[in-house]
């Protein structure tokens, strides 16, 4: 009997991949795809850019398989975000600037994130609070952002953030406690309700 490939786990997938399954690749791929390059974008929020370290996280990772070096103690999705998010840092370092989302930009992650399809009205008011949103949370000083990412867009736990970001859960926590305190300031400032 065939076993439907959501239902293999990850290190089942990944011992196939190393025995020489390539379909085994693919599906632990399109598992996390989205999840991983979602973060990268949101981290460099320049979508070409996004793309070619995508591109470069699932080199390193198919590198890493291939030897033999993969860790299984841990959850092979923490660990692929723990290398885009060392890419994305390592990018932030070489550059040394920030860059700001361009509206005009042709991905939007919202569009990932739509869950149904309402009338026009609700897709026009939907667009506008996310870019709101965006901006607010683009806005944050930098170890905010991060955690407001990794937390509502990587979906990651407060532990599995600690873990990444090397801090405690107490900072992690803080760190978010302290984001949303800053949200609700910059949108009393300028006077924003999201509805």
């Amino acid at each position: 009997m065939q076993v439907m490939p959501m239902l293999i786990n990850d290190h089942e997938l990944i011992a196939r991949y190393v025995d020489g399954d390539e379909s085994a690749f693919e599906t632990l791929l399109q598992r996390y795809k989205s999840k991983i390059y979602t973060s990268i974008y949101l981290f460099v929020k320049d979508q070409a850019l996004a793309e070619d370290i995508f591109q470069e996280v699932f080199i390193k990772i198919i590198d890493t398989l291939r030897k033999g070096k993969y860790n299984h103690e841990g959850k092979f999705v923490q660990w692929a975000m723990r290398i885009a998010y060392n890419m994305c840092v390592d990018y932030h370092r070489r550059n040394k600037r920030r860059s700001h989302i361009n509206p005009t930009e042709d991905f939007d992650i919202f569009e990932v994130l739509r869950l149904s399809d309402d009338g026009p009205d609700t897709d026009i008011i939907r667009s506008e609070m996310h870019t709101r949103i965006r901006y607010l949370v683009d806005a944050l000083p930098e170890e905010q952002r991060e955690v407001v990412i990794l937390r509502h867009y990587a979906d990651m736990s407060f532990k599995e953030i600690a873990a990444l970001t090397r801090v405690s859960i107490n900072t992690a926590l803080g760190r978010m406690r302290y984001a949303l305190i800053n949200i609700r300031k910059m949108m009393a400032e300028k006077d924003i309700v999201l509805q």
